[in-house]
Formats: C-alpha cells, structure tokens, sequence
C-alpha cells in the first residue's frame, strides 16, 4: 500500500493510520449532500480523507476531524496543514463520547463507521480494531451525534448492507429520520453489499433511494458510468 494516495486536489498520507484510503469513504464523501452546510463534523476521521473532501466539496464551511488513535490523528493533522483549505480544517484527539467544541452544533456529520461487532482482536491488528465497535457502539454513535447535530442537520454513514439495516432501526429509537439511501452494488450483476445512510431529525415526507454499482461486471474492472460522474471530482484517473 503506497504511504500517499493522491486525489485530484488534494494528497492523503496513509502510513501512520490503521484504515486506509477506501471506496466506502470515497463513496460517502461524494454522496452526501453539502449544500447549506457549514459546520461539519467528521467522526471517526482517521487520515482525515473525508474532511479533506468535505473542505473540497464547500466554499466556507469549517470542517472538524475527531480520531481517538494516535497515529491516525497525526496523519489527519499533516494532511489538513498540507490541503489548500488548511484553514478551514482542523483535527481533534477525542473519543466522540467526549467531544465539545463551541462550534456544535454541526449542520453535517458524516462517518464511515466501525461495523463488525463479532471475532477476537489480536494485539497487534490495529486494522482490526478499528473496524470492531469496541470503541464506538452504534448506540454510543448515535447518542452522541444526536447531541452534537443541529436540529435541522443530516448525519450521514457508509454501512455493509445487513448492518446498515439494522443501524436505521436503531436510529430510529433515537429519533433520526431516513431521509435518503443509496444501493451499492460492487459490480453491476452483483448483490447490493453497502449502504449509503442519510439521517435528519425531523419528520422525512418520503425516502429518496437511488442504485449504484461500482464496475460494470465480473470480467471487468471498468467502473460504471454513474460511479465515474459521482467521484469525478477526486479520483485522477476519471
């Protein structure tokens, strides 16, 4: 894996943080909505890349990264000094459990959560932790972005497809509202196997919900048209 990931304006260091630059990321930081929003709070936000596409993405908005591990919150600090937003970004060592900052609430928050709550961690497989919700529990995620999110705000996620149908029924005892879901497909004659999840907390009128696949087929490792046009803003190669 390369110790630099680069995008069409901006570069990600990877060396230091457990999770690497991912498609579920790419695919959430390009998704989700951002209009009207400036106030945006990344939870989880390891080498800071969906910051960096949040900054990217807004003229004005302030973007907060929060990351509990070490190294991964040093890599986030370097990339957000090294982006031409740098004064627009900036990284916090917290759980979420724990954060306050006076910008809250935040119009946006946006992760690309922990979601594997089975196996045993070894102890030195840092990736493996952090994809456990060991640390961040679904329910300890949605407390805490229920009290850090403003009333007319949207909460934004990237889930594999069982357990993002399962966090939409928890949500809802927490009074979020889904407002708006996209299908993942990894190639196009493949079973749905992600979720994109938008949250807001007041009533929703109805479900905006949309398809996309990835590739075009198991032969293949062209991507499709409607992932090209929804990263072309990021990826060099589109």
């Amino acid at each position: 894996m390369t110790p630099i990931f680069r995008f069409k304006k901006f570069d990600v260091q990877q060396e230091k943080s457990a999770m690497k630059v991912n498609t579920d990321s790419v695919l959430l930081g390009s998704w989700v909505r951002v209009e009207n929003k400036d106030k945006i709070l990344d939870v989880g936000t390891g080498t800071g890349l969906i910051a960096l596409m949040m900054a990217q993405r807004t003229e004005q908005a302030i973007v907060h990264g929060v990351e509990i591990e070490e190294g991964a919150y040093e890599e986030a600090m370097e990339n957000f000094a090294q982006a031409k937003w740098s004064n627009r970004l900036e990284a916090f060592k917290s759980p979420i459990q724990d954060f306050e900052h006076e910008l809250a609430p935040y119009d946006l928050i946006i992760c690309n959560p922990p979601f594997f709550t089975g196996g045993t961690l070894s102890e030195n497989q840092k990736r493996s932790s952090v994809r456990h919700t060991v640390k961040l529990p679904n329910n300890e995620l949605l407390r805490s972005v229920r009290r850090l999110l403003s009333k007319d705000g949207r909460f934004a996620v990237v889930l594999p497809y069982i357990e993002g149908l399962r966090f939409v029924e928890m949500a809802k005892t927490y009074g979020f509202c889904l407002f708006r879901q996209a299908e993942v497909r990894p190639r196009a004659d493949r079973n749905v196997n992600r979720l994109l999840i938008e949250f807001g907390l007041h009533k929703c009128e109805s479900l905006e919900t949309t398809k996309i696949a990835i590739y075009k087929s198991d032969d293949s490792r062209e991507y499709t048209p409607a992932y090209m046009e929804l990263t072309s803003a990021f990826y060099l190669k589109h």
